[in-house]
């Protein structure tokens, strides 16, 4: 059985916490992160994703089009974070309120990459298979470098500058459509967002016009599938109640599935918010807040839906996922990972 080399809590963390309206520390994170994303649990405030590469002062909201606002600056630390309210961003702080944020770290505010045929500003861990990148789109076809020296699997875009939406490519998606992040819409049929062929070692294929205007500044994220740590896969569903076995290799500590079939939403779910056969989800395309539970077990090693929901297991249908891991199935103390 294979290790992994390190711990998946140094790069992938989810707490969870109350806003308390003002000023507080919140330091469960364990490493400085360099991309949040948080949700309001009870209330229906937009989800609000900040990253070091364009700033701790900035928000987009990953269930809406909008452009970066400017918030009240958060400062991030070795721990976690010292969060301030505002209005712009309840999701982060409001008082009251209970939260869950999602944490990744990468390598940093980033560095120059010239792999692809425009410069962009990476943050790669090739580890852990994680890569955040800033570029400037321009007309026509064009790549951008992503650093993780193999093939990514999962490709997310997004428009600072302009209203337009999160662009999800997927290995098992196929590179001739995408899917909206902000939106239900089932895969969407485009052979020009991704020129039609799979990024390569060192680069994404993409179009500028396919994410806003010429002259836009984008944010990307490309992640590399690695063992224990990350699985970017695709099920069928068999729409009942013992619904098919998804095998990551890890304990899952963040889930999100697509019906890339229909127009149901997006579902998320993290191992810190409920218990097996009751786990508490949102949406990341609504500002909703959590929901009812969903009977979905979380194991050592994958998961498992047990209900009939076309959201998740309708019966003959395809689903993208992705998922990082909370525990390695052998961690190198050769502990094993407990299920949910």
């Amino acid at each position: 059985m294979a290790y992994i080399s390190f711990q998946p809590h140094d790069f992938f963390n989810t707490v969870l916490y109350t806003g308390n309206g003002g000023n507080q520390t919140i330091n469960t994170v364990g490493f400085e992160s360099d991309w949040s994303w948080f949700k309001s649990r009870d209330a229906g405030n937009s989800h609000a994703v900040v990253t070091r590469e364009v700033g701790f002062d900035k928000v987009l909201y990953p269930d809406t089009n909008s452009a970066q606002q400017s918030i009240s600056a958060q400062t991030f630390n070795s721990s976690g974070y010292a969060l301030v309210q505002d209005s712009g961003a309840n999701s982060i702080n409001s008082n009251g309120s209970t939260k869950v944020a999602w944490n990744w770290k990468a390598n940093g505010a980033g560095s120059t990459n010239s792999d692809g045929s425009v410069s962009a500003t990476v943050s790669v861990n090739q580890t852990t298979g994680i890569s955040i990148q800033k570029w400037v789109s321009v007309s026509g076809n064009m790549t951008f470098g992503h650093g993780l020296g193999v093939v990514p699997k999962l490709v997310i875009m997004k428009s600072l500058s302009n209203s337009e939406n999160w662009r999800w490519g997927h290995n098992d998606l196929g590179w001739n459509g995408y899917l909206n992040l902000d939106t239900t819409q089932s895969k969407q049929a485009n052979t020009t967002i991704w020129q039609n062929q799979s990024p390569s070692s060192t680069v994404v294929y993409t179009a500028g016009n396919q994410m806003g205007l010429v002259g836009d500044t984008i944010i990307s994220w490309c992640f590399a599938e690695k063992q224990g740590f990350s699985k970017f896969g695709k099920y069928k569903g068999n729409g009942n109640a013992d619904g098919p076995f998804i095998y990551t290799g890890f304990k899952p500590g963040v889930v999100i599935v697509k019906n890339i079939e229909t127009t149901n939403q997006w579902q998320m779910f993290d191992s810190k918010r409920g218990r097996n056969a009751a786990m508490g989800f949102v949406y990341p395309d609504s500002a909703e807040a959590e929901t009812a539970t969903v009977p979905m077990d979380i194991y050592a090693n994958g998961f498992k839906f047990r209900d009939t929901s076309q959201a998740r297991n309708g019966n003959g249908y395809d689903f993208i996922f992705m998922a990082f891991a909370e525990e390695p199935l052998v961690a190198s103390n050769g502990d094993v990972a407990p299920a949910r």
